[in-house]
């Protein structure tokens, strides 16, 4: 096999078998590759552009995004470079304060460019060992029982054992292995950039207030030094091959709101459509799908980076452990059992969100309804709790409401609860200084603390910190070590 040109690596491995290749260096690729180089698993990433992209596009990291940064100890960083808001008018632009009392150590959505998230994970993903080769498109593949040939576009040939596509909308993955797409096509378009405006900023204040009233589609939002985010409606759907313009903004600013605000130097224009899609299967054989791979749907509520980020957490460890030797035989499928429902779920809000969004009466109506349901308190958590993704609730087995779900960081002995999970093992938290991770301490970490500040006797946590036993009974503890982390050893 040809040697393999490396980005940011100083080595050529030239391996005769990657254990996991990685179609696609996005958030989603570039956090699943750090998953699995936390394993030692030998990972390769193969991304089609040969630069990261350049416009400097703004994303916000919900909450559960940010707890996951936490737990791998990546925050700090990332807080460097990202601004954070109150986690509040998410759900359909409805503002509202935000819940008091949030179960998190981490109320707040962090804001930060698209580019700088990018390359912070990327530049992770290669610190950890992962090898990243840029400018290099997967073509084709074909699988049998022992692994994955992939061919990138200049015909090389690289054997793996898994295959992840992170590839995307469009994902080269997805339409190769055959998995059917359904859902909607788009109906409705909208241009989205960042520019420059001519017009006083205290006439755009009082134009953008008198337009939000009757235009939810539309935003003009500054970012400082004259920068704004303009988010236009327009009619239909375009010519998706044609990038927009900075004509086409003055044109549909001028429909929408009368006046195009003078825009000018634009920093990047795109567009965006309403097209809602799940992925039928989330794996076939050695080939798995993750992030806009797997679902796409409109970008309100801002769910889809963080949908991907987490999908990696998820997949990761469990695809290491197949790939390591020790995973039990079911827990690889647990990945598409657990994330896709959750995706078919973010999929269903953000449709009902953007029915809120149209201007017809009767949706605008049931808009006026849910802002008045929201000043209660139980409703606008749960609503704000969907978005975020901290309410999800994985099916584990039946026991305490905790159970199946994600723990908020705690303070616990010597420090806190996700500064333990750095390494992507599992934890045991025991405050009854009786339990033991026994055979499996090769993938679990055992802390005890009685004083930690729960009140249950000792929980089992996975890598990607959601809870899988509750109790005080060993053996009960050691049936559910096997069932997530295989045979013990020794």
């Amino acid at each position: 096999m040809d040697a393999l040109p490396l980005t940011a690596t100083g080595a050529d491995p030239a391996p005769d078998l990657f254990d996991v290749i990685i179609a696609g260096c996005g958030p989603t690729g570039a956090m699943l590759a750090a998953e699995l180089r936390l394993h030692d698993v030998r990972v390769l990433v193969l991304e089609a552009e040969t630069d990261p992209v350049s416009f400097v596009r703004i994303v916000g990291l919900h909450i559960r995004s940010i707890e996951l940064l936490a737990m791998r100890g990546l925050l700090a960083r990332v807080l460097e470079h990202g601004r954070p808001r109150p986690a509040a008018g998410f759900f359909a632009a409805i503002v509202k304060p935000p819940p008091v009392g949030l179960d998190t150590a981490h109320a707040y959505l962090l804001g930060i460019p698209q580019p700088v998230i990018v390359e912070l994970l990327e530049a992770h993903a290669i610190a950890q060992g992962a090898h990243v080769r840029r400018g290099n498109a997967l073509a084709a593949f074909e699988q049998d029982d022992e692994g994955v040939t992939v061919e990138l576009a200049d015909g090389e040939r690289v054997r793996c054992r898994y295959l992840v596509g992170c590839d995307g909308a469009r994902s080269t993955v997805r339409k190769r292995l055959g998995v059917g797409f359904p859902g909607e096509p788009s109906r409705t378009e909208t241009l989205m950039g960042e520019m420059e405006v001519g017009m006083p900023p205290e006439e755009v204040a009082v134009a953008v207030r008198d337009l939000a009233e009757t235009e939810k589609r539309f935003s003009l939002r500054p970012f400082g030094g004259g920068i704004y985010q303009v988010v236009v409606p327009i009619g239909g759907v375009a010519d998706r091959t044609r990038p927009p313009t900075l004509e086409d903004f003055r044109r549909h600013l001028r429909a929408v709101a009368g006046t195009d605000f003078g825009v000018h130097s634009p920093r990047w224009l795109s567009r965006f459509g309403d097209a809602t899609r799940l992925a039928g299967h989330y794996r076939v054989g050695r080939v798995l799908l993750a992030g806009d791979a797997a679902h796409i749907h409109p970008p309100i509520g801002g769910q889809g980076l963080n949908l991907g980020v987490q999908d990696a957490f998820n997949l990761g460890w469990k695809l290491a452990a197949q790939v390591r030797g020790w995973a039990p035989a079911t827990l690889l499928d647990t990945y598409e059992a657990e994330r896709r429902p959750v995706a078919a779920g973010v999929l269903d809000n953000t449709r009902a969100q953007m029915e809120l969004l149209s201007t017809e009466p009767g949706p605008q109506a049931v808009r006026r309804l849910l802002a008045e349901l929201m000043d209660l308190d139980e409703v606008n958590r749960y609503l704000i709790e969907k978005i975020a993704a901290i309410d999800i609730r994985y099916d584990v087995g039946d026991g305490a409401d905790l159970l199946g779900r994600r723990l908020r960081d705690l303070d616990v002995a010597g420090g806190r609860l996700y500064d333990r999970l750095h390494r992507g093992r599992g934890l045991l938290l025991d405050r009854t200084r009786r339990l033991n991770v026994g055979g499996w301490s090769d993938r679990v970490d055992h802390l005890e603390d009685p004083g930690a500040a729960l009140d249950v006797p000792g929980l089992l946590l996975r890598p990607d910190g959601h809870v899988a036993w509750i109790g005080e009974d060993q053996q009960s503890l050691d049936d559910h070590l096997a069932r997530w982390f295989g045979a013990p050893t020794g």
